[in-house]
This record gives structure tokens, sequence and C-alpha cells, in this order.
């Protein structure tokens, strides 16, 4: 009982120290919560390597183009998703790894000095493996949104920055990908009774101005952040095939990424 009514506390005190404004997330230095908001709103071209990128296709059809493109951007979907679905996924990741929302994380430690971090800790653990168990529903729409690419798409892509791709998919999957994932994540944090609580404060504090609105739920929170972490790692496999085009599967992508980076 007693330990119910620290929780209660516990929870009450975040409400009151969410007044305060709340950091960006980094996600391991790749790209940060507020950049990832921005993704898919539109297709840069990269100044500094747009023309050296389209004199590099000139010899290539446009079928071969998208051919190449298709081949790469499957093959980094799939993988990102596999590497995320599997345990510890998010969990053992540093890049991706759900952590617990700004207003509990700044009393997490006064949980631990009292012995009740277990709690914050079994939180976290539940956050991931909800993430861990949404992501494999990513690999349809990812695949889908390969199938349905233009001409122009694939050029914008294969001209554009490091993550034109990544912001492609987050263009043209995130809010599909929202619905898949949350009622998976609701399923698996509903017999978390911290999630609960949690979300019993926060909304309140949310009604207040005290927390930010967007992490007044915890089954939005995670989802919201289990999309973050897959659009970075899909981010990771696109600009390690843009390194080193022999990475990427079939031999008309490697021709086509080489000339691209040569």
């Amino acid at each position: 009982m007693l330990k119910h009514h620290f929780i209660h506390s516990i929870f009450a005190a975040s409400v009151v120290l969410g007044a305060a404004p709340a950091h960006a997330f980094d996600l391991g230095g790749i790209i940060n919560s507020d950049q990832l908001q921005n993704l898919g709103k539109s297709l840069p071209q990269n100044p500094d390597n747009s023309s050296a990128s389209a004199a590099g296709l000139a010899g290539i059809s446009n079928k071969d183009q998208v051919g190449s493109l298709k081949q790469a951007l499957t093959q980094g979907a799939e993988t990102a998703v596999r590497e995320l679905a599997k345990q510890n996924g998010y969990l053992g990741n540093d890049k991706v790894r759900i952590p617990l929302p700004g207003n509990l994380q700044k009393i997490a430690g006064l949980m631990q000095t009292v012995g009740m971090g277990k709690y914050a800790d079994d939180l976290i653990t539940s956050m991931n493996r909800a993430a861990e168990a949404a992501v494999p529903e990513a690999k349809t729409l990812l695949v889908g949104a390969v199938k349905s690419m233009s001409v122009n798409d694939a050029r914008g892509i294969l001209t554009g920055g490091n993550d034109a791709a990544t912001q492609y998919f987050r263009m043209k999957t995130e809010t599909a990908l929202a619905g898949k994932f949350k009622p998976i994540v609701e399923k698996s944090m509903e017999k978390v009774q911290l999630a609960r609580k949690y979300d019993e404060f926060a909304a309140k504090g949310a009604a207040l101005g005290l927390v930010d609105q967007r992490n007044a739920n915890m089954n939005d929170y995670v989802t919201r952040k289990a999309l973050d972490g897959l659009f970075v790692m899909m981010a990771e496999q696109e600009k390690a095939i843009r390194a080193n085009p022999l990475e990427a599967t079939g031999a008309l992508a490697k021709k086509v990424f080489s000339a691209i980076k040569n």
C-alpha cells in the first residue's frame, strides 16, 4: 500500500516538474525528434551532390534507375524492420531505445534512491517491448510505398541527400504506420500499472499546460518513439548503401549507386 501511495506521489511530482521546458531527445546523435518531425515534408536536393549525381545517372535508363532504387530500398526497409523486431531490437540499441517520458525522467533518480528503481526500469522495458512487437507491421506498408514510387520520386531520392529515401518513406507511410502500431502498443502496455498511473496524472498536467500534450498519453508516446526509431534505422541503412554501393542487393542497384557515388 505504501508503495502505491509513493507511486501516486511520484506522478504528481512529475506533473509539477513538467512545467520546465522539455529538451528534444537526441537519438544517438544521428537525428533528434524535432528533425524527425520535419522529415517527409519535402525531398530537398543536396546542392553539393545533385548535379554530380544527375551526371552519373545520365547513361542509365529511367527504368533501371527506378528498378535499382526499389531493390535497394526494399532491402533497407526489410533489414531495419528485422533488426528492430528481434528481442532487444529497441531496448538494446542506444540509438533507438525509448526512454521514460520527459516528466518521468526527471524523477527516475528519486525512485532509484528510495529502492523503487525497478518500477522505472520495468516501464522502460515494457515500452521497448511494445515497440518491438509493433514494428513488424511496418514491412508491408514500406514495401508498398516502394512499389508505388514514380520515376520523379526515384530521381529525387537518387540525387538527394543521404536521407532522401527516409524522408520519402516518412511522408508516404507515417500516418498509416501509426495506425498499425498503436493497437499493438496498447495491447502490450495494458497490464502495465505504472503506465496507467502516468496517463492519469499526465492528462491532468496537460490540461493545466504543465505537460507536453504529445507526452500526455503513454501509448501515443510509445507509438511515436517506435516510429522515430524505425526511421532512424532506415536512415542508417540508406546512408550505408550510398557510402558503399557494394552493400546493395542486386547487380542493378550496385551499378546505379556506384554511378551516383562516382
